[in-house]
C-alpha cells in the first residue's frame, strides 16, 4: 500500500471535522478544529487513519483543540487479529500440565488429614476451576477489544511453580495490537476481564467451600505447617453458606477452594488503580494521569500492608518506566455511566481483598 499524500489526509480529516487551520512540518501535521463534541467523531477518524498507517492524537491548548497526525509505528501495521499464536499455545499446555500436577499433590496433602476424594479427580476439577477463572478473565478482555475493534494477541498464560506451596500459574496477559482511541474504550477493556473472571471465581468458591472439610480441633492443633491464607469477604460468604465460617472453625482448604482463593487474589490485584493493571487503566480513564500516578503509589502502600511485598516492588519498578496506556483522545471525559460503574469496581476490590488473618479469627 502506498503512503497517503498530504492531500488525502487533509481530505479525510476535513470530512469528519470542521478544520479552521492546518500546520505542516517534516514530522507531523496539525489540524485546528472548531467542533465542540468530538468523542464519537474522533473514534471514526482514528479508525480510518489506522487503516492507512496513520495515527492521530487530539490535544487541548488553552481554548484551541488540535488534532496531530503522525505515521503509525511499524509494529502496528499489517497485524492480523490473533495471528501467530504458537507461543501462547505452548505456554497454555505447560500451565495445564503444571496445574494438574499441583492439584494432584494438593489433594494428597488434604487427604492426609481428611479424605475428600481421588487425587486425579480433584486435580481435574482444580484445573478446570483455575484455568476457567483465568481463561474467562482474558476472554472478557478479548470480547471487549473485539467489540471496540482493537486488535490483540491470544492470552499468554504464565507458568508458575507447582507443588512447593506456590501457584502453578502467575496468571495471563494479552497484548494490544491496535490503538486505544479514548477513555471509554480503555475503561471497557479494563473492566471486562476482572468482572468476567470474578463471576467464575464466585461460583467456584461455593463448590470449593462445599468440598472443604472442617478439621477436628484436636487434629488441627497437633498439625504443624497447616497453611493459613488470608480470606477475602467473598470467601467468607461462601464458607458461611455451608456453616463453615467463624472464629472457632478451622477449614481445610480443598484444591477447588484454593483455585477460588487465587481467583479472588488475581481479581483484587487487577482492580488496584495502579500502573498498567486493569484497575490502573480504569483509574486513568476516570481520573486522568496525575491522580492515576498518585493512586499507583497508594496501591503499592496497600500491598505492603497486606504483605504482598514482591507485587508491590514489581509495580513500583515497572511504573517508573511506563505508567499507563494513554488514549489517542485524552481530552474527552469518561462517560457518566462508566464513572458510576467505577464505584462498583472499588467495592468489588474490597470484597476480593485478602484481609489480614486476625480480622476473621
Amino acid at each position: 500500500m502506498s503512503e497517503p499524500t498530504q492531500e488525502e489526509i487533509i481530505s479525510i480529516v476535513s470530512s469528519v471535522f470542521s478544520v479552521t487551520g492546518i500546520s505542516v512540518t517534516l514530522e507531523k501535521m496539525e489540524f485546528e478544529i472548531s467542533d465542540i463534541d468530538i468523542k464519537e467523531k474522533f473514534v471514526g477518524l482514528a479508525r480510518k487513519l489506522e487503516q492507512i498507517g496513520i495515527v492521530c492524537f487530539v490535544q487541548k491548548y488553552d481554548n484551541r483543540t488540535v488534532i496531530q497526525i503522525n505515521r503509525l509505528a511499524p509494529e502496528f501495521k499489517k497485524k492480523r487479529f490473533l495471528s501467530g499464536a504458537w507461543l501462547q499455545r505452548i505456554l497454555f499446555a505447560i500451565v495445564i500440565a503444571f496445574t494438574l500436577i499441583d492439584g494432584y499433590y494438593k489433594t494428597l496433602g488434604v487427604n492426609r488429614l481428611a479424605y475428600i476424594g481421588e487425587p486425579i479427580d480433584f486435580a481435574i476439577l482444580y484445573t478446570i476451576s483455575l484455568i476457567g477463572i483465568l481463561g474467562i478473565h482474558e476472554a472478557g478482555h478479548l470480547i471487549a477489544a473485539k467489540w471496540h475493534k482493537v486488535r490483540t494477541t491470544w492470552p499468554y498464560f504464565i507458568p508458575g511453580i507447582p507443588v512447593f506451596g506456590l501457584v502453578p500459574t502467575f496468571g495471563a496477559i494479552i497484548q494490544s495490537r491496535g490503538l486505544m482511541v479514548n477513555r471509554d474504550i480503555i475503561f471497557d477493556i479494563g473492566i471486562s476481564g476482572p468482572i468476567a473472571g470474578l463471576i467464575i471465581a464466585v461460583l467456584v468458591s461455593f463448590y470449593g467451600a462445599y468440598t472443604s472439610p472442617i478439621l477436628d480441633p484436636s487434629i488441627s492443633s497437633g498439625v504443624d505447617g497447616l497453611q493459613n491464607l488470608d480470606d477475602s469477604i467473598f470467601m467468607q460468604i461462601a464458607l458461611g453458606f455451608f456453616g463453615k465460617a467463624g472464629s472457632n472453625v478451622q477449614v481445610l482448604m480443598s484444591p477447588v477452594m484454593f483455585a477460588a482463593w487465587i481467583g479472588f487474589l488475581i481479581t483484587f490485584l487487577n482492580l488496584l488503580p495502579a500502573w498498567q493493571l486493569d484497575g490502573g487503566h480504569m483509574a486513568h480513564a476516570v481520573f486522568g494521569r496525575k491522580i492515576h500516578r498518585i493512586a499507583t503509589y497508594a496501591s503499592v502502600g496497600v500491598l505492603f500492608l497486606l504483605r504482598y511485598e514482591m507485587m508491590a516492588f514489581f509495580i513500583l519498578i515497572f511504573s517508573m518506566r511506563n505508567m499507563s496506556v494513554r488514549p489517542l483522545d485524552d481530552v474527552s471525559p469518561l462517560s457518566k455511566n462508566r464513572k458510576l460503574l467505577y464505584i462498583m469496581v472499588v467495592i468489588l476490590a474490597v470484597l476480593c481483598a485478602p484481609m489480614p488473618f486476625s480480622i476473621w479469627r
